[in-house]
């Protein structure tokens, strides 16, 4: 059956406008006129016989069709966008990578400079994202994941570094703790609420708990560590600055916590993510030949 679609300069020009809710911010992302995009949107309200906004000229708002439209307007654009960026081979644009938030504040980010570096054509954007990863569904060209396989489907795994865990706390605590860490503040967060109970497991280490604080994201605990509140269970990555420079103690060392990161990357790779994989894993095995506090072995 033949399809009857309207122009497609008209319908991202329409679909532009709409999400930006500003016709001139549409100019703007397309690089034509004010003036093109009005008339593009014009043209299609007259193929389609419907008005598509509505309101004055500076307070315009999208009518139910508009609406509508512009819904499945977005969806479609943006997966001709993955389409294409799927089998798209080259070195220039952008690179799409979803990592961990706390992963990128404290590992990626301090890092990425040396990329940028020595590839500036390259722009690299990050979105924080521990879900799983589904390169049919996703528009990422890169996803940077701790845990165990199986890994998806479809997808080049590069490891990177095993997780280590163990406790950390502010060398002021540490100070004012007498009894080792027995009684001090445990902290906790709720994306990890398994962490002190995998850690005592692993180590055979028992602590006496202190007061249970919870914190919604990883980072909020680590500051709450950091600022002396009380002691928990981070992964080295994420506290190897910390600890080097004295803002954090490890009194108990570092030990494997069964997990892995790994940059996942999609089986049809392109120059771009390759480049950024090569480098990724570069900078994993730079980093696992710091000096890390005594690591711990599990218990057996």
């Amino acid at each position: 059956m033949a399809r009857h679609i309207p122009s497609l300069n008209a319908l991202r020009a329409f679909e532009a406008a709409g999400r930006h809710g500003l016709m001139t911010r549409a100019a703007e992302e397309l690089n034509v006129t004010h003036s093109a995009v009005s008339r593009q949107i014009q043209h299609l309200e007259q193929v389609l016989g419907v008005a598509l906004f509505e309101g004055p000229k500076n307070r315009l708002r999208l009518t139910d069709a508009g609406s509508t439209l512009l819904a499945g307007l977005v969806k479609a654009f943006d997966q001709i966008d993955i389409s294409v960026r799927s089998v798209a081979d080259i070195e220039q644009g952008a690179l799409d990578v979803s990592c961990p938030g706390t992963f990128t504040m404290r590992w990626l980010i301090p890092r990425l400079y040396r990329f940028q570096a020595e590839f500036p054509e390259i722009e690299v954007r990050l979105t924080a994202s521990s879900r799983p990863v589904d390169f049919s569904r996703d528009g990422f060209d890169v996803a940077i994941r701790v845990g165990a396989p199986p890994w998806p489907e479809g997808a080049d795994v590069i490891g990177l570094f095993p997780e280590q865990t163990g406790p950390v706390l502010a060398p002021s605590l540490a100070a004012a703790s007498p009894r080792g860490l027995d009684g001090v503040p445990q902290l906790h967060t709720r994306t990890r609420l398994r962490a002190w109970d995998d850690w005592h497991a692993r180590s055979g280490q028992s602590i006496e708990p202190g007061p249970r604080l919870e914190y919604e994201h990883f980072y909020f605990m680590l500051e709450a560590a950091r600022a002396g509140l009380g002691v928990c269970v981070a992964p080295w990555p994420y506290v190897s600055e910390d600890t080097h420079s004295g803002r954090l103690q490890a009194p108990m060392g570092f030990l494997d916590s069964g997990h892995d990161y790994v940059a996942l990357r999609r089986a049809r790779r392109n120059r771009k993510s390759s480049l950024f994989c090569d480098w990724l894993h570069a900078e994993a095995a730079a980093f696992q030949k710091s000096d890390p506090p005594t690591t711990r072995g599990a218990a057996p």
